[in-house]
């Protein structure tokens, strides 16, 4: 039985199983959008694709990860009534592990840098979760160490995920994105791209999408310095890796400067009426760039990770001209 579907039959912290009038029904799903304004001169036959992740009820990619790690918890008994949802977060997940847990009844503790955009901060509140800031100059690996220290010290008070190293989060891409993009591009897609932060997203859609055409391309997108604005992404050189990413299923790398991904995050706004964020500028910055030097018959598609909305403090969207 695929994971997704035991985890929406695993009861919940009330006893009772999710049904399909419930918030994780609506997780996944999402519209796969044809750019065509934003990238009107690319070489005849080629198409650019968006799958609109922000969408999702949470509001990001990281709905599905999410509730696939929450829901495998209670699943196999590591999550039990009375125990606090624990990660590290640079935010998305956060959120969804927030949202998830409110309709369940578990709280949530949650480990960030605290230069994390004060949007995100607010959501995560919002939702019930206990915040615990970490040094900004150590990015989300100092995040991850605080939320390891704290699951050692008290592992009957917390269930910790570790969305870094838990196989089910790339699993919930396997069984549903990449599904998803395969019947809606009608099994044309040809390149995958999508940027590194758990490398959840990428390693399972790419996973499944390579069993289904091993003829596929596949890109990993990173910014192209340590210090940086996309937040969620990895500079890999430089940080703890993810346990969960498989270098072997990228065919190419690339790498994005913030400017570009803030800029074309405002043309996806504007041109596309696409209000997303920065690490989507990110992506689709790359995939338009590889799209150029592709010939007849292409189907590149990437991934729209969040919305525009937690990143609102940011002034790039004043700007006149994108």
């Amino acid at each position: 039985m695929p994971l997704l579907q035991e985890i929406n039959e695993a009861p919940t912290v009330a006893g009772t199983s999710p049904g399909p009038n419930d918030l994780a029904a609506r997780i996944g799903n999402t519209p796969l959008i044809l750019l065509s304004r934003l990238v009107p001169d690319l070489p005849a036959g080629v198409q650019v694709y968006a799958k609109a992740e922000h969408l999702n009820p949470g509001g990001s990619v990281k709905d599905r990860a999410a509730w696939s790690m929450i829901g495998d918890g209670i699943r196999t008994g590591r999550l039990r009534p009375g125990m606090t949802i624990l990660d590290a977060t640079s935010g998305n997940t956060g959120i969804a592990y927030a949202m998830i847990a409110a309709t369940l009844g578990y709280p949530v503790t949650l480990c960030l840098p605290r230069n994390t955009s004060a949007e995100r901060k607010r959501i995560m509140r919002a939702y019930g979760a206990e915040l615990i800031e970490t040094d900004p100059l150590q990015s989300s690996d100092g995040a991850q160490i605080r939320a390891m220290e704290l699951a050692a010290q008290a592992p009957d008070r917390y269930f910790y995920p570790d969305q870094y190293n838990n196989d089910a989060n790339w699993r919930a891409h396997y069984e549903t994105t990449a599904p998803e993009i395969w019947e809606q591009t009608g099994g044309r897609v040809t390149h995958f791209i999508a940027g590194m932060g758990t490398s959840g997203t990428f390693t399972g859609t790419t996973r499944r999408l390579k069993e289904l055409n091993p003829g596929l391309h596949a890109v990993r997108m990173q910014p192209d310095s340590p210090l940086h604005g996309l937040e969620g992404m990895k500079h890999m050189e430089t940080t703890i890796v993810p346990g969960i990413y498989d270098a072997s299923l990228a065919d190419e790398e690339v790498e994005v400067a913030t400017e570009d991904a803030q800029a074309t995050a405002l043309q996806l706004a504007r041109r596309e009426g696409l209000f997303v964020g920065v690490s989507s500028g990110a992506n689709v910055f790359a995939a338009v760039r590889l799209a150029r030097r592709l010939s007849s018959g292409a189907v590149v598609v990437t991934v729209l990770c969040d919305t525009g909305a937690r990143y609102l403090g940011d002034t790039f969207w004043e700007a006149v001209d994108p």
